[in-house]
C-alpha cells in the first residue's frame, strides 16, 4: 500500500518525528530545521545536482551533515570513459552552511579557498548553477554555469522514518528539467543543449541513523521529444508506507511499487550487465554500465563506499493509464552507497 500526501502539513511533530510518512508528487511536508529534536552533528542536508545529455554530465553537490559539509564537483565524460571528481571538506558546518528550507526558493551558496558553488532559484522553473573551482584536476581549474528551464509540475517526493525515534529523511528529487550552458576544464568546453540535456536535483534533508546501504537510481531525458524519465531506490529508511520509485512523463508522476536492484557477482561486479525488476511489472529494465564512478573513504569511526554507475537502460516501464513506455539504450545511472555517517 502507497500513502499518499495530499495536503500541506508540518513535516515533523512536537517530538521530532515524522507527521505522516509517505509521498507526494510536489513538496507539500513543511521542513523546518528548528523542529528537529536531534544534535546538530547528526542532521544532515545536501542539495545535489547532475546534468546530463548522455554523452557527459557534471554533478554538483554542496553538503552540510553536520559534523562535516562538502562541496562536490565530477566531470563525467561518458564517451571518452573518464570520470573526475574533486571534494573539498569543512569540519564541524553545523547547519552553518544554510541550505534552504525549501527546494522552490532561495539561494544555496557555499564555498572555500580556490572554489565556490552557487545554486539559484529564479522562480517560473528556472535555476542557476554555478561553479568555480581552482585546482580540479591535473589540468587546472573548472568553471561551469547551467540554467536548468522547463521544471516539471511534479516530482517525486518522501518522507520516511528509520524506525528510531527523531530520525527521518525527508527527499525531493526534480526529473527531467532541461538543461542549457556549458563546462570549461583543461581548454575544453562541454556544452548542454536545452533540446537534449537534462537534470535531476536531489533535494535531501534529515536525521539519519549512523549506518545505512542505499540503491538509487535515476534517469532523465526523452522519448521523441516527450521528457520521460524516473526514480527508483530503497534502503532509505522503512519504506512500508511508500517507496520512493516513479516514472516522469511529461511533467506528470506515475506511482510504481517496489523495485529491486540485481547486481552481478553478489553485488561487486558493478561493470557486468544489471537487472532491475518491479513487484508489478511496472518496470522492468535491463543495464549495460559504461563507468562506474567509484570512491571510498574509511576511517573506521566513518566511511563511504560510493558505486555511482553510469551507463544505459533497454526495457519497458508502464504508466498509470497503462501506457507501456519502451526504451533502448536510454541514459541514466544506478548506484549503491554504503555509509557510516
Amino acid at each position: 500500500m502507497q500513502h499518499e500526501i495530499t495536503k500541506a502539513i508540518p513535516l515533523l511533530n512536537a517530538r521530532g518525528d515524522l507527521s505522516e510518512p509517505g509521498y507526494a508528487k510536489k513538496l507539500l511536508p513543511v521542513y523546518r530545521r528548528a523542529d528537529i529534536r536531534a544534535g546538530k552533528l547528526r542532521i544532515k542536508e545536501w542539495d545535489y545536482y547532475l546534468v546530463s545529455n548522455g554523452r557527459f554530465a557534471l554533478a554538483l553537490t554542496i553538503a552540510d551533515n553536520g559534523y562535516m559539509g562538502m562541496d562536490s564537483v565530477s566531470l563525467i565524460e561518458l564517451e571518452e570513459n573518464w570520470e573526475i571528481t574533486t571534494s573539498p571538506m569543512s569540519l564541524l558546518t553545523l547547519g552553518r552552511v544554510g541550505l534552504p528550507e525549501h527546494s522552490g526558493s532561495g539561494v544555496s551558496e557555499h564555498g572555500g579557498k580556490g572554489h565556490h558553488l552557487r545554486f539559484e532559484v529564479l522562480g517560473g522553473g528556472r535555476r542557476v548553477l554555478t561553479a568555480h573551482m581552482d585546482r580540479f584536476g591535473d589540468k587546472g581549474a573548472l568553471d561551469a554555469r547551467v540554467e536548468l528551464f522547463d521544471e516539471p509540475e511534479e516530482s517525486m517526493v518522501i518522507a520516511t522514518p528509520f524506525g528510531k525515534p527523531r530520525h527521518f529523511y525527508y527527499n525531493q528529487k526534480i526529473n527531467c528539467q532541461r538543461a542549457k550552458g556549458s563546462v570549461t576544464y583543461g581548454g575544453r568546453t562541454w556544452v548542454f543543449d536545452g533540446a537534449d540535456s537534462f537534470a535531476v536535483l536531489d533535494w535531501g534533508r534529515g536525521v539519519w541513523t549512523y549506518h545505512n546501504t542505499w540503491y538509487w537510481g535515476s534517469a532523465s531525458y526523452q522519448i521523441d521529444g516527450v521528457p520521460f524519465g524516473w526514480n527508483i531506490g530503497y534502503g532509505f529508511g522503512d519504506t512500508s508506507a511508500a517507496s520512493e520509485n516513479m516514472l516522469f512523463y511529461g511533467g506528470r508522476a506515475h506511482k510504481l511499487s517496489q523495485v529491486r536492484f540485481h547486481i552481478p557477482g553478489g553485488e561487486k561486479d558493478f561493470l557486468a550487465p544489471w537487472k532491475f525488476t518491479s513487484d508489478d511489472g511496472r518496470f522492468e529494465m535491463d543495464f549495460a554500465p559504461v563507468l562506474d564512478r567509484a570512491s571510498c573513504t574509511d576511517l573506521k569511526l566513518i566511511k563511504s563506499d560510493q558505486h555511482q554507475v553510469f551507463g544505459r537502460f533497454s526495457g519497458r516501464a508502464v504508466l498509470d493509464d497503462g501506457r507501456v513506455i519502451e526504451v533502448k539504450d536510454f541514459p541514466g545511472f544506478a548506484e549503491k552507497v554504503e555509509n557510516k555517517w
